[in-house]
């Protein structure tokens, strides 16, 4: 049988002493049941009130204690009530504080606590594994709990549901054993570079001559992959650390994961292929635990405007070049400006576009093809808008329709070989006569500054 419990992001704090407070979280127990059976058949769930108690969270000089209350058990003990307590100063949790502002800052608290099996020992009743985020905030950790020994007698009481003894007033009374956190929970960076992925664990009980090991592995759309293990003493004897890495370029430093408890994994020269699920497992003595880490890949794309030639209606084809960009998703849209408007409007027919096109490092090109009739005045602006998860704001590229003189015919300069970085634009104009060709061409940043021309 598997219980767990899902914090749904009640929670009230209390003062305890100087300097420290209590967190009172509401949750519900969900125990896992028998299926439905044959087809169709899942697993039923059962929801039972219960509380989580973290106590003597450290409060920061600036917070002001007058407005906390303390925690006060019920007057009366009630066996049916699940009422968890523990202390999370040793081991200390790192950014425990956070969950004294959650609910003001109106964020919500996830709690999940199941029974736990430590490796090697047979009675592990008293043991519970507890997973604690805060949604918007980079805060993440699983601990370890077991329960304290409570002095019996007749007028003892037993927690109906699990079948342990609670203290006088009530409560499952644990301690951290041990943890497993993570400062990030999510990182984005671009193709080449170089990424740390955050975890590390804190112990209650330090033994020199036991092992710790870590395994980060990746997964991504349903298959998994080893990345990177090691395992050395937490003495750090001469010889005892092993490293095994199957992803060339990831690294994991040694001396700091024994001297602070860090086995955050660097990860350099970052490709498409090392985007997804990042699970972190670091185990010590009889426990181990996990975090999970996603990495998103994104390359912010290039924008290119090119001229097509005229159709048999005299209107101009111009084709706007979205290349080597990542994920997938990418919005082109096209815009007019007369010279008469104040404001930019879309074209109601937004052209045409190209399948999609993906290059050997797994990046993404299309173009977007707009026909626009030679009824558009002299004077009025085209632009080709690109807006990108990458993109902080969406990219444009510009041109001006110019009055046609005498002789002279007007169009637009290829501008295949122009490529734009994110937050720039161009105009690009060409006039040509006879065998002769002028060209004259602009480019301007957002805040029109003129970086080159000739």
């Amino acid at each position: 049988m598997m219980f767990g419990i899902i914090l749904f992001g009640f929670f009230t704090r209390s003062f305890s002493a100087d300097g420290v407070a209590d967190v009172v979280l509401s949750c519900d127990l969900v125990e896992e049941g028998v299926g439905l059976g044959g087809m169709g058949g899942g697993v039923l769930f059962t929801r039972t009130p219960a509380t989580l108690v973290l106590k003597d969270v450290p409060v920061g000089p600036d917070e002001s204690l007058e407005t906390l209350t303390p925690f006060v058990p019920p007057s009366v003990p009630d066996p049916e009530l699940l009422l968890f307590e523990t202390k999370v100063s040793s081991p200390e949790i790192p950014k425990a504080d956070v969950l004294l502002h959650a609910d003001c800052n109106q964020q919500e608290v996830l709690c999940e606590i199941s029974r736990y099996s430590p490796r090697g020992l047979q009675d592990s009743s008293g043991f519970f594994m507890v997973s604690l985020s805060v949604d918007g905030v980079d805060f993440s950790t699983s601990l370890i709990l077991q329960t304290l020994p409570v002095e019996q007698n007749p007028s003892t009481l037993v927690q109906s549901k699990l079948g342990l003894p609670l203290s006088g007033s009530g409560t499952l009374l644990t301690e951290v054993m041990f943890l497993v956190f993570s400062h990030v929970q999510s990182v984005s960076a671009p193709l080449k570079a170089k990424v740390l992925l955050n975890c590390g664990f804190r112990q209650q009980e330090v033994r020199l001559g036991e092992e710790v090991g870590v395994e980060w592995r990746l997964q991504h759309r349903g298959k998994g992959r080893k990345v990177l293990e090691m395992k050395t003493k937490l003495d750090g004897s001469e010889g005892s650390s092993v490293v095994l890495g199957q992803r060339e370029g990831s690294s994991l430093d040694a001396a700091l994961l024994l001297r602070e408890g860090d086995a955050s994994m660097t990860l350099s020269r970052l490709q498409v292929e090392d985007e997804g699920t990042y699970i972190c497992t670091i185990s010590v003595g009889n426990f181990h635990a996990q975090q999970v880490v996603q990495l998103l890949i994104t390359q912010a794309p290039q924008v290119s405007l090119s001229e097509g030639k005229k159709d048999s209606n005299s209107a101009q084809t111009f084709s706007c070049h979205c290349s080597n960009y990542y994920p997938l998703d990418v919005q082109m849209e096209w815009f007019s400006l007369p010279p008469t408007a104040s404001e930019p409007e879309p074209f109601i027919d937004q052209g045409s576009l190209t399948s999609h096109r993906q290059h050997g490092d797994g990046t993404f090109s299309l173009s977007s093809h707009l026909s626009v009739p030679s009824a558009v005045p002299p004077g009025t602006k085209i632009t080709c808008r690109v807006s990108h998860l990458a993109l902080d704001a969406p990219l444009q590229v510009t041109v001006e329709v110019q009055t046609p003189e005498p002789g002279i015919r007007k169009g637009v300069k290829s501008a295949d070989d122009v490529k734009l970085h994110p937050g720039s634009k161009f105009d690009v104009q060409t006039f040509s006569s006879g065998n002769e060709k002028l060209v004259f061409m602009i480019f301007w940043t957002n805040q029109s500054d003129v970086l080159s021309r000739r």
